[in-house]
């Protein structure tokens, strides 16, 4: 079973989606992407530098675009028998299982990214990665600090979200065995803090139509196969301001017997993941059009 997943961030340097633009079809499929979500991606993805394109409003439509504009581009997709997203990537994973249209899942992306933009205004709130140590001794410390574990990424990976003096004290003190390292975002995403991006991104989807999905699809709320279109959209919209459960995710991946595995862009960061949960299960990062034909040779090995 060859498996797609989609980022919720990735190698998203200045620049990277230049490549991508070179392909046929992909100028216009953009200008029609950044119309849907209301930001100029091509601007954002070519010229635009790492303070700008790591604006949340910015930063979640460019990734959406990156991955749609990569999965469209591999061929041989009928042989991908399920894909998922992390966190904002589950828009992505939606569309290309068919259960948004394209336009819906970037017009929903614009709406998300904004609404999350605005609730991460209201307080000062960050995230940091924990890396190793004993995980219920992670979440145990998180606790005592008023802190809540946003993303359970797998591979003895925590990532902590909350006040920022918080995150200062868990620098300062981590869990034995550990290793903090402060994110480079604008707020505490996937906890209590965008509860009102949940509100805005519900009304938005109210007017969704949610088709059932062509393909496997699993949901980061707790790592399991949605099978319904309409349950799947609920999920995704509620996942804002709860935890992102990547490591039961993949959890799923292995029992279901995945064979293969391939990030779409802004790949990178899945991958790695995938390497210490996944062991032994090849992988592909397709970060620009050069990584398509591994992907390609990925898929045909598995028909």
């Amino acid at each position: 079973m060859i498996i797609a997943v989609f980022p919720g961030q990735g190698s998203q340097s200045p620049g990277f989606l230049t490549p991508w633009l070179a392909l046929d079809g992909a100028a216009d499929r953009v200008a029609a992407y950044s119309e849907w979500a209301g930001v100029d991606l091509t601007a954002a993805g070519t010229e635009w530098d790492a303070e700008q394109i790591r604006d949340t409003q910015v930063a979640q439509p460019l990734i959406v675009a990156a991955s749609l504009l990569s999965w469209n581009a591999l061929t041989d997709r009928d042989r991908i028998a399920g894909v998922a997203g992390h966190s904002v990537g589950e828009l992505a994973a939606a569309a290309a299982a068919g259960i948004l249209s394209e336009e819906d899942a970037l017009r929903l992306v614009g709406i998300r990214g904004r609404a999350m933009a605005d609730a991460a205004a209201v307080e000062q709130t960050g995230m940091s990665a924990v890396i190793g140590g004993d995980e219920a001794a992670v979440v145990a410390r998180l606790a005592e600090l008023d802190l809540t574990p946003a993303n359970y990424n797998g591979g003895g990976q925590v990532v902590a979200a909350g006040a920022l003096d918080a995150l200062q004290s868990l620098s300062a003190e981590p869990p034995a065995g550990t290793r903090v390292i402060p994110l480079q975002v604008a707020g505490a995403f996937h906890t209590r803090y965008m509860a009102p991006a949940v509100e805005a991104l519900r009304a938005a989807a109210a007017d969704v139509a949610a088709s059932d999905p062509s393909v496997a699809i699993w949901s980061n709320r707790d790592g399991a196969r949605v099978d319904s279109g309409a349950a799947f959209v609920d999920l995704l919209v509620d996942q804002v301001a709860s935890p992102v459960r990547w490591d039961l995710c993949m959890s799923s991946f292995a029992d279901q017997g995945i064979t293969g595995l391939i990030e779409l862009a802004p790949a990178g960061t899945l991958t790695g993941l995938a390497k210490r949960a996944l062991r032994g299960v090849p992988a592909v990062a397709v970060k620009t059009p050069d990584e398509l034909p591994a992907a390609a040779a990925l898929t045909g090995d598995s028909a």
